[in-house]
């Protein structure tokens, strides 16, 4: 499983995800790939069957009532997966690593990610986990 950490986040991201198993993680930065747009990095994410990890969950998935109706998995039929961190503004390093913490127990428990969206979202000092299909079809 190979998981790709977006700029918009903490290197630490992906060297908490090799501790815990996954070698191939890596970060947006470290391949080269900082101040890409979204939509250049997503033929790339798609090209080497990452896993993306953002909080750009909007750019990437659409709104949240209508997952894959806008964004950049719009219209993608097969794709490793996105995983969103959701949180306020300003969400600092350990935050980041408290939701990311809670996506790596998700992977533990049921790793195929295949065409399916996680989502850790911080509201009201509550983390939750939803985890859905998009496409919603197959």
């Amino acid at each position: 499983m190979s998981l790709l950490i977006d700029e918009c986040l903490s290197p630490e991201l992906a060297k908490m995800a090799r501790v815990r198993g996954y070698p191939e993680a890596s970060h947006v930065v470290w391949l080269g790939w900082g101040g890409m747009q979204d939509w250049e990095l997503r033929p790339r994410i798609l090209r080497d069957d990452w896993i993306f990890v953002t909080r750009n969950s909007y750019d990437f998935r659409g709104p949240i009532d209508a997952p894959g109706s806008r964004g950049q998995y719009a219209g993608i039929d097969l794709h490793a997966g996105l995983i969103c961190l959701n949180g306020p503004p300003g969400t600092d390093l350990d935050m980041q690593k408290e939701l990311f913490e809670q996506v790596l127990v998700e992977l533990a428990a049921n790793p195929d990610m295949v065409n399916q969206v996680l989502e850790v979202t911080l509201e009201e000092d509550e983390i939750h986990v939803l985890r859905y299909r998009m496409p919603d079809g197959d």
